[in-house]
């Protein structure tokens, strides 16, 4: 049987086939132009999308799901703005009922009307996109290119590459297939044989404060293109974002003749625990979050009935051995470690040098002259509030400000975090990023993860004993990236091994326009799912195989 191609398949079939070729390259492709200017998206398309999302502010946020009897409201912005955003709360048996009852025809309608579909919220979304960027902004401290980026335009392509995964996995084998075995003198054994992906059920996806777009659309997608409705459970600090995305792929999925309660939004009232209710559900059999390794550690251990997919903390390291390029090392790791106030999963906290120093192509520099050279590169880009805040943003809650206040009693600072004051938003809270250096046997401050801007240069006694302090810390709390800048290729390639050994991705002499915290759709992977970090990889095939299975039937033919 030959699946009957859907009108929104065939609308975005160049997309899709693009995308499935961009994750077998693995080059660069982004379907979504990247740059908020009027050429690209037209000259009222920013003032719109601000329009959009200031009319929700204050308000009952406009949507239609069953059992919303009542409202809560959860957010307040690190910038100061007052959003007040209420938004309608529902049981979890009411949602996952709603959700269960909406699985069967989605199932049915196979993975090109499947495709199709999700394709469609994808460019509903991108015309929204503004909207989008100005909720990931107010709810996570972003600076609003940045939310816009990373909140939207490259969501999109994470959202789309898991997609295609999913897509490429479902169609890997036929639907039908004749099967004949010869039986001797008579005729021959005939069979015919159909294929079904059957979902596995109710997925639901937990989404975090910082990146509650980014993180949360691989899963949500990848559980959606393969047949499972999905419950949408935001951070009780970032909800809008994710309210903007379930509306319009309701919009989307009534459209197309789907019941819209394949995609709910389940946002919790205060000390409610909504999280951990829908997670150990019997009904729910896929968890997507991203957060603390705590609660990652909790849901793997409790959610024994659903594939549960992680992205935790883990220990972010740099290796300093040498470089041709002391001014641009110091340039790219000042970027990294300003970049919203260090708040990513990826940012680096332990950059491990020699405690005698290294050579570089302005000679020999010691230990507190790369520091300093990193600290001097800091100040540069954050000297001017006006600019330096475009890439801080704010901080995004007070666990963040407590760290930075510990930090201050340990060690020896380098660089001191520093308030400031936000040209366009008084309320805002912004820190600069902090420095501190630390012996190698401090081993019980940087063996664990000081989210936000905060980092330790750590004083090794040799590059050999960094690449073993790395190997130890990934190995025993997991990391999303590492660095290591050499100019000795003996040195890369140890680096490359100890990386392999512990499952961590890594970049080498970055002094460019790339860095170690930041990666590109279709292209780099977000995790590897081979330390404590994440158990996942956004995105690959594993990510998305586990959350349908293959059931056949046959018949005589």
């Amino acid at each position: 049987m030959t699946e009957t191609p859907h009108p929104l398949y065939d609308r975005h079939a160049d997309t899709l086939n693009r995308a499935l070729t961009a994750i077998t390259d693995r080059g660069y492709w982004s379907a979504y132009p990247e740059s908020p200017s009027p050429r690209v998206y037209g000259e009222t398309a920013a003032a719109d999308g601000k329009a959009a999302f200031e009319a929700y502010l204050d308000g009952d946020f406009p949507l239609d799901q069953p059992g919303t009897g009542d409202r809560t409201a959860t957010e307040s912005s690190p910038f100061g703005l007052k959003l007040g955003v209420r938004y309608p709360h529902s049981d979890a048996e009411t949602l996952v009922a709603a959700a269960s009852a909406a699985l069967p025809t989605w199932r049915d309608a196979g993975p090109q009307a499947r495709a199709g579909v999700c394709l469609e919220i994808l460019a509903r979304l991108h015309e929204h996109v503004f909207e989008l960027a100005n909720a990931v902004q107010f709810t996570t401290g972003q600076a609003f290119v940045m939310a816009f980026q990373a909140g939207g335009t490259h969501a999109f392509d994470r959202a789309l590459e898991a997609l295609a995964y999913g897509y490429a996995e479902m169609t890997r084998h036929p639907g039908t297939a004749g099967w004949e075995k010869a039986a001797g003198k008579g005729d021959p054994l005939r069979m015919t044989k159909r294929f079904h992906v059957v979902p596995r059920g109710v997925a639901l996806v937990v989404g975090c404060n910082t990146f509650p777009t980014w993180n949360s659309y691989p899963g949500l997608f990848a559980s959606l293109v393969t047949g499972n409705p999905v419950i949408v459970k935001p951070h009780p600090r970032a909800v809008l974002p994710l309210a903007i995305t379930v509306r319009y792929a309701r919009e989307v999925l009534a459209e197309a003749g789907f019941d819209p309660d394949l995609i709910l939004l389940a946002p919790e009232a205060p000390g409610e625990k909504l999280a951990s209710t829908l997670a150990l559900h019997p009904a729910v059999r896929i968890v997507d979050f991203t957060g603390s390794t705590e609660y990652g550690d909790w849901l793997e251990a409790n959610a024994r009935q659903a594939a549960v997919h992680t992205e935790k903390a883990g220990l972010n390291a740099v290796v300093v051995d040498s470089t041709d390029d002391f001014a641009g090392m110091c340039r790219n790791l000042g970027f990294t470690l300003t970049l919203y106030s260090g708040q990513m999963c990826t940012t680096s906290q332990n950059i491990l040098v020699p405690a005698g120093g290294i050579e570089t192509d302005q000679g020999h520099k010691s230990l507190d002259e790369v520091a300093a050279g990193i600290a001097g590169a800091i100040g540069k880009i954050t000297a001017d509030p006006a600019r330096g805040v475009e890439l801080t943003g704010a901080i995004v809650n007070e666990g963040v400000l407590e760290r930075l206040a510990e930090v201050a009693g340990v060690g020896e600072t380098v660089l001191p975090s520093r308030a400031v004051e936000h040209p366009a938003f008084p309320d805002a809270v912004v820190r600069t990023p902090t420095l501190v250096k630390l012996p190698a046997d401090a081993v019980d401050t940087y063996g664990r993860e000081w989210f936000g801007p905060i980092s330790f240069v750590i004083a090794t006694d040799s590059t050999a004993h960094s690449l073993e302090l790395l190997k130890s810390t990934v190995g025993e709390k997991g990391a999303l990236t590492a660095a290591v800048y050499s100019t000795d290729p003996a040195v890369l390639d140890a680096a490359e091994a100890a990386a392999v050994e512990v499952g961590v991705h890594l970049s080498a002499n970055l002094t460019g326009g790339v860095f170690v915290n930041q990666s590109a759709a279709f292209s780099d992977f977000h995790g590897s799912g081979a330390n404590p970090a994440a158990n996942s990889a956004l995105t690959d095939g594993a990510y998305v195989a586990n959350r349908f299975r293959i059931v056949q039937s046959r018949r005589p033919a």
